[in-house]
């Protein structure tokens, strides 16, 4: 199973389209996880296109996003439990605000957003994974979003790169 994993979209504030890179990625995608700050529900609609999409809303996001997800998810694979928010809230960093929101929950993987910043570590026995954003690098390097390749073995990665268009 092919996951590709989008967060802090923010159209059309950001980004008028999802850029060129994102879309080649989700060709094969299986399912689309997207963990908030999407702005509109115009993403969704663009994103079911090529796979189901399930996700999170983020503290910009419409009421409509907010019915539809939720902060918060769990989902369990075969041999794999994986939680999805956004991470925004005070007080402490997103990390620490992600891992909050699982305190009660047994989960392996933590996605995340907010901050725009890709990460992937673990902390607390638990990977975190950020994908940082496909149209608002803010001051990061490139832009980037994130793939779970879900077979015998669990593996995530970032995708950079330079072109939002």
């Amino acid at each position: 199973m092919k996951i590709v994993v989008i967060a802090d979209t923010h159209i059309p504030k950001r980004a008028k389209k999802l850029p060129k890179r994102l879309l080649e990625e989700l060709k094969d995608a299986d399912l689309i996880f997207h963990v908030g700050d999407w702005q509109t529900t115009t993403v969704l609609e663009e994103l079911s296109q090529y796979a189901p999409v399930e996700g999170v809303a983020g503290n910009v996001d419409p009421v409509e996003i907010h019915e539809l997800f939720g902060e918060k998810k769990v989902f369990d694979f075969e041999h794999i439990s994986i939680g999805l928010t956004h991470g925004d809230g005070k007080s402490k960093t997103t990390e620490k605000r992600a891992l909050d929101h699982f305190a009660f929950d047994d989960v392996d993987i933590i996605i995340f957003g907010h901050s725009h910043i890709p990460v992937l570590k673990v902390d607390e026995g638990i990977l975190l994974f950020n994908p940082g954003s496909p149209t608002d690098k803010r001051r990061q390097a490139m832009y980037s979003f994130g793939v779970i390749e879900i077979r015998e073995v669990v593996t995530l990665k970032h995708i950079f790169f330079e072109d939002k268009t």
